[in-house]
C-alpha cells in the first residue's frame, strides 16, 4: 500500500505513512511537515423529529371532550332506564292480553293500558335514537383525538390506520373487533411509561357492548314481525334484556372514557419519556 501523503513510498506505519513522511509529521522544523487531515466525527443518530407513520400528529387536550362524552353516556343510561320501564309496562300489558285477563276495570281499562304502554314504548324508542346519535358524534370526535394523541406518545404502537378509528365502527364485520383493537393500542400508548394499564375494563365494556348490539337487533327484528300478543311480549322481553345490558355497557363506557382521558392528560403533563437508543 502506498503512503497516504506522498503516494510514492510504501506505507510503513499504522497511520498509513512511509517513514520519511512520518518523520516529517513528527518534526515540523524539517521543512517537510504537512497539514494532517481533520478527523471527522463519527456519524450520529438523526436529531430531527420522529417520522409519524400515520401522518402528522400533535397533542390536544381530550379533557373537555371526554367530560362531554361521559355526560352524554350518562344521558344514554337514563334513557335506557326509561326504556326498561316502558318495556316492562308493555310486557305486562301484552301478558294480560295474551291471557285474556280483563281485570283492572275490564276491556276498556286494558285498552287504555295498552295505549299508554304503546305511547311509552314509542317515546322511549325516539329518545334512545336521539341520544344515541348525539353521543356517537361526540364520542367519535373524542376517539379520534385520543388516537392522534396516542400516536404522539407512541408513533409505532398502532396496528390499524388512523382512518379506522372512525370507519371501523361502521364497516360490517370488522366493526366487531377493529374498534376494540384500536382502543387497546390507544390504551397502551397512553399508559404510564413504567407500567401497562390492565385491559380488563376495556374488554368488559366491549363484551357488554357486543351483547347489547346483537340482542337489540334480534329483539327489534322480532318486534317488527310480531302479530299476536304472545309474540309482542316475547320480542319485548328480548329488547328489555338488551336495554338492561346496554345500561351496563354505558356505565363501563363512562369509566373507559374518563380513565383514558385522565391517563392522556397526566402523560402530557409529565412530558415525553426518554427514548432509548
Amino acid at each position: 500500500m502506498s503512503c497516504k501523503h506522498c503516494k510514492l513510498s510504501t506505507a510503513a506505519t499504522p497511520e498509513g505513512l512511509c517513514w520519511d513522511c512520518a518523520d516529517a509529521a513528527d518534526d515540523p522544523g524539517s521543512g517537510r511537515a504537512f497539514a494532517a487531515r481533520p478527523v471527522l466525527p463519527a456519524p450520529s443518530a438523526p436529531t430531527g423529529p420522529v417520522v409519524q407513520p400515520h401522518g402528522p400528529a400533535w397533542l390536544r387536550s381530550p379533557v373537555g371532550l371526554g367530560r362531554a362524552v361521559a355526560v352524554l353516556l350518562g344521558v344514554v343510561t337514563a334513557v335506557d332506564l326509561f326504556a326498561v320501564y316502558a318495556g316492562i309496562t308493555m310486557y305486562d300489558v301484552m301478558g294480560s292480553l295474551a291471557d285474556d285477563g280483563l281485570g283492572y276495570g275490564g276491556y276498556n281499562a286494558l285498552m287504555r293500558r295498552a295505549d299508554h304502554a304503546d305511547t311509552l314504548y314509542a317515546a322511549a324508542g325516539v329518545a334512545q335514537t336521539v341520544t344515541f346519535v348525539a353521543t356517537v358524534v361526540f364520542y367519535l370526535v373524542w376517539f379520534l383525538r385520543v388516537r392522534v394523541n396516542a400516536e404522539v406518545f407512541d408513533p409505532f404502537g398502532h396496528s390499524k390506520k388512523r382512518a379506522w378509528a372512525g370507519w371501523g365502527w361502521f364497516v360490517p364485520v370488522v366493526s366487531l373487533w377493529f374498534p376494540r383493537r384500536i382502543m387497546l393500542d390507544i390504551w397502551d400508548a397512553s399508559s404510564p411509561a413504567a407500567t401497562r394499564a390492565s385491559h380488563a375494563l376495556v374488554n368488559a365494556w366491549w363484551t357488554l357492548w357486543l351483547i347489547a348490539l346483537f340482542t337489540n337487533r334480534l329483539g327489534t327484528s322480532a318486534y317488527s314481525r310480531a302479530d299476536t300478543a304472545e309474540e309482542i311480549q316475547y320480542a319485548t322481553g328480548q329488547v328489555l334484556f338488551s336495554d338492561a345490558v346496554d345500561i351496563g355497557a354505558a356505565v363501563l363506557a363512562i369509566l373507559v372514557v374518563l380513565r383514558l382521558t385522565r391517563m392522556q392528560h397526566e402523560k402530557a403533563l409529565h412530558g415525553p419519556a426518554p427514548v432509548g437508543v
